[in-house]
């Protein structure tokens, strides 16, 4: 809501400040913070989730058949399982949740073990960045860094 404040002051200063102007910078501001607000994700056992603006998408992670990177502006994972379901993870989401990572990681291992995911190199990726994470933090708790 910040930018709405400098919009206001900056029209307040200007001089050409009215109840419809003051309102639409308001409106203006408030979707931007809704549109660019990141995704809440959640985990349960063999199910992820995204929620965003509207509506909020599950992938089932025992069942998924891909998962790739996708780069970008900002990299994300994207989960799909034989369902349909489909979801778009920021991976430094995953590093700093290691109960998320987990959840993830065991469906994920039940998909392999069932022969539905091949390869998810991503997830070893992601892996690798959560345990050596882990591992540095562990590290630092007892004086050895």
């Amino acid at each position: 809501m910040g930018l709405g404040t400098v919009l206001v002051v900056a029209d307040l200063a200007r001089g050409s400040l009215d109840w419809p102007r003051g309102c639409c910078w308001a409106a203006l501001a408030g979707t931007l913070v809704a549109v660019l607000r990141p995704a809440r994700i959640t985990a349960g056992d063999d199910w992820l989730a995204a929620r965003g603006l509207l509506r909020e998408h599950r992938v089932r992670t025992d069942l998924l058949t891909q998962v790739r990177r996708a780069d970008g502006v900002a990299p994300r994972l994207v989960l799909r399982d034989v369902i349909g379901g489909r979801v778009e993870v920021d991976p430094r989401i995953l590093a700093a949740n290691p109960l998320l990572w987990h959840r993830l990681d065991t469906g994920a291992r039940r998909a392999r073990e069932r022969g539905l995911l091949r390869g998810a190199t991503p997830l070893t990726d992601v892996a690798e960045r959560v345990d050596g994470e882990g591992a540095r933090a562990l590290l630092r708790s007892a004086g050895l860094d």
